[in-house]
């Protein structure tokens, strides 16, 4: 049998999404799935970030891409929400804080 590797996989100074920042980016994703908001998702794990990148349509740019890049972690913060056209929408230390734009937008979803 072949060997059962833990996620995230760290190899190389990979950078990943710990177990809870993946279950808070996905608990919102399902929630925007569910509005009929988003319909496809793409994550990336490289050298200098992660990326969680939400599609409205799977043959579209992202409508938002959420990063993590642990090298700003003592500046403006390691996360980023950044909307379509590549404008930074919010930075900071928690994933909360950034997520809360997306997370507003929600509402007004099911508001409607």
């Amino acid at each position: 049998m072949g060997v059962v590797a833990p996620f995230p996989l760290s190899v190389g100074g990979q950078v990943a999404f710990d177990r809870a920042e993946l279950t808070r980016i996905l608990d919102l994703y399902g929630r925007m799935v569910a509005a009929g908001h988003w319909r496809d998702y793409a994550m990336d794990m490289g050298k200098e970030a992660a990326v969680f990148s939400a599609y409205r349509r799977a043959a579209e740019r992202p409508e938002f891409r959420i990063e993590k890049r642990p090298a700003l972690r003592n500046r403006q913060g390691q996360w980023a929400l950044i909307g379509e056209h590549g404008v930074v929408l919010r930075r900071g230390h928690e994933l909360g804080p950034v997520l809360a734009p997306v997370e507003r937008r929600l509402m007004k979803l099911v508001a409607e």
